[in-house]
């Protein structure tokens, strides 16, 4: 009859680690049980070795939830653990201990989680540096504020004027030949030879107590009205290509309406000129500028660089990019800065169109644009205006800290002008990118691509319909450009303060208008209203940079979660790698768990000798074919007079030793090798 041993349990195989298993110990134990088996029946079995309490296998877990939590409550180094096992033989204390320690964990990840939000909020400082240092003078523009002169466009400005001095004699019988011009024009009516015509718009009373916003359609004309004068509106009608929409842009101000009205077809005529027919007098530099030092030193002509703006007139740009040598300031105060004496005179000013005297300035960087609509300021005439500067740089953190860009590469809107990127460069490339998808054409304000046409409304007959709407929606943000545009993350600014005086005093004006009428042919009879001056300075050479920074970094937030550890348990680093090895011990003992239960159902559904069998069969090319029975033999557990009960000892799941004899075991193995001999 064959030898029956069960195999090891295989949880605990699992536990105890292979080490443990194949260790030289068992592997002896079995060399001698096969020379044993070898020698014959007479020599008993020698007993296994007892595992010594300093022997330990690569590989060791607890048998129970409860022993795990024991030895670990024992030997953590987190504060309050301790008191849950020194108190296990009162449950009042242990209890408390056991809520305490739970609530002091809650209120502790619960710090965490409030330190892990404001991480992620991604929040910002800023940082505030004062430094001193020598600093490159900005670029200053200034315009005459003066538009093409009578005489570059005489022609193409002539009919205008006939239409603007009819109407204005029809609706406010005003004879404006004496603004106009001095010669006599022949009465006619030209009311319908230029489009859109200006006209006086009834509006309906409002109710009682109800105060009406101002409309933008009307069908009631008049031009002879005998009502009060505030219940009309002045304006002229919009309407698209095929006049089944149509509007009217009006005014409560006639002064404003004849000047957009102007404006409107000032733009078209400008249109419809070439640039090579304009002569923009880049040569007319000393006509406008009487006088140009900075730092005490006369400009030249490689100081400044001309353009020409459709409102403005004839501008000039002092130190901008073109500029070989950009000026440097190594001193403040008034001498050490530009100083200009400026013509501004108005002898041929278009006076429907320009309505102020004096000039427009702007200070900017070298390589941005002059907007002198948005940033620009006007000098008054007979004054000495002193301009100081502090200088500003903002430095901005992108990504998930802010909502800026570092070179405009990733905003959709096509850069139009040969310049960096900045906001307002952005917003205006996005609005005549609206222009000229949504009207045909572009607004000759801003740049147009190779291409296109600027908008008239000889050949764009609805352009101004397109261009009115297209500005309410730009107002409303419903283009999308202030989304789209976002701020630069490096901007460079310059704080300015004004100081005005009478220039010349009383006392030196009759030599000063000599000198200027003998050297540049000014008008002595213009006296103070043909003349400015204007001083540029830094007040100071300190400047002051702006600098965002993380308000929270990594270093930050592991420090803080490293003090609210430190505050609720006491404890370190080293602390919490312990409770990752309590719940990977926890996981561990689980899954045993449930493999014990899991093959204790599948793999060994039967108790005794049989389920032993299976046991010690599985796998069955582990074992020599002798010690288990042939499927075809006779039953051997079978009861008769000649075969004794075999009992397998259930699985030690404790150990990974043979497991212990039952009393009389050896004489059953001696029994059971003896049947098999035989």
């Amino acid at each position: 009859m064959p030898l029956l041993f069960p195999l090891p349990d295989l949880g605990v195989w699992l536990a105890r680690g292979w080490t443990s298993w194949a260790s030289p110990l068992h592997l002896s134990g079995l060399m001698k049980g096969d020379t044993r088996e070898e020698q014959g029946l007479g020599s008993p079995p020698a007993p296994p070795r007892q595992r010594t309490e300093e022997e330990e296998a690569l590989i060791e877990f607890h048998r129970s939830y409860r022993e795990l939590f024991q030895f670990f409550c024992n030997n953590t180094t987190i504060h309050g653990a301790i008191r849950l096992v020194c108190s296990q033989h009162n449950r009042m204390k242990t209890a408390f201990w056991a809520v305490l320690w739970l609530c002091t964990f809650g209120l502790m990840y619960w710090q965490f989680g409030l330190l892990f939000g404001e991480y992620f909020s991604y929040p910002v400082s800023l940082s505030i540096n004062i430094n001193s240092d020598k600093l490159v003078f900005p670029a200053v523009t200034v315009c005459t504020l003066n538009p093409y002169r009578y005489k570059e466009i005489k022609e193409e400005l002539e009919e205008l004027d006939h239409i603007t001095e009819q109407t204005l004699s029809d609706l406010y019988k005003y004879n404006s030949s004496k603004t106009l011009g001095d010669h006599r024009r022949g009465r006619r009516d030209l009311g319908g030879t230029l489009p859109h015509p200006l006209q006086l718009l009834r509006e309906p009373p409002a109710p009682h107590g109800v105060r009406r916003g101002r409309s933008a359609t009307s069908s009631v004309r008049d031009n002879n009205p005998q009502v009060n004068w505030k219940d009309w509106k002045i304006g002229f009608q919009m309407c698209n290509q095929n006049k089944s929409d149509c509007f009217y842009q009006t005014y409560s101000s006639g002064v404003d309406a004849v000047r957009e009205w102007y404006r409107f077809h000032y733009i078209n005529i400008l249109a419809r000129l070439r640039d090579t027919s304009l002569s923009l007098e880049k040569d007319a530099l000393g006509n406008f500028i009487f006088a140009c030092r900075f730092n005490q030193v006369s400009c030249n002509q490689a100081n400044y660089s001309h353009f020409h703006h459709p409102m403005y007139g004839n501008c000039y740009t002092f130190n901008d990019k073109n500029n070989s040598n950009l000026w440097m300031s190594s001193l403040p105060g008034i001498n050490n800065g530009l100083s200009l004496m400026l013509r501004t005179e108005q002898n041929d000013f278009i006076p429907l169109l320009s309505t102020v005297s004096g000039a427009r300035v702007m200070v900017h960087g070298q390589d941005e644009p002059a907007f002198m609509d948005d940033g620009g300021f006007n000098l008054r005439p007979g004054v000495e205006t002193s301009i100081s500067m502090r200088k500003e740089a903002l430095n901005r953190l992108g990504g998930n800290y802010g909502d800026c860009t570092q070179n405009g590469s990733d905003i959709p809107v096509k850069n139009l002008y040969t310049s960096k990127y900045t906001q307002q460069v952005c917003i205006h490339s996005c609005f005549q990118e609206s222009m000229m998808r949504e009207c045909g054409c572009a607004y000759i304000f801003y740049p147009r691509p190779q291409g296109v046409e600027y908008c008239d409304y000889r050949k764009h007959t609805a352009w101004g319909y397109c261009y009115y709407k297209l500005q309410v929606a730009f107002s409303s943000d419903r283009l999308g450009c202030f989304t789209k545009c976002r701020k630069p993350c490096s901007v460079t600014s310059y704080q300015l303060s004004a100081g005005y005086s009478r220039w010349p005093s009383v006392t030196s004006q009759d030599w000063v208008f000599q000198m200027l009428s003998r050297q540049n042919s000014y008008t002595l009879n213009n006296k103070r209203t043909g003349v400015a001056k204007l001083n540029i300075f830094f007040k100071e050479l300190n400047y002051k940079t702006n600098s965002e920074s993380p308000s929270v970094t990594m270093v930050t937030l592991l420090s803080n979660l490293g003090s609210q550890w430190s505050l609720w348990f006491g404890s370190s680093v080293l602390s919490v790698v312990e409770m990752a090895e309590l719940l990977f011990d926890l996981l561990v003992i689980t899954c045993l768990m449930l493999l014990r239960r899991f093959r204790s159902r599948y793999w060994s559904p039967g108790r005794g000798s049989r389920g032993a069998q299976e046991v010690a069969c599985t796998p069955a090319s582990a074992l020599p074919s002798r010690f288990c029975p042939h499927p075809t033999s006779p039953n051997p557990f079978q009861p008769g007079p000649q075969s004794l009960a075999l009992t397998a000892p259930p699985p030690a799941y404790a150990t990974l030793d043979p497991a212990p004899s039952l009393p009389g075991s050896a004489g059953t193995s001696s029994s059971a090798h003896t049947l098999g001999e035989s």
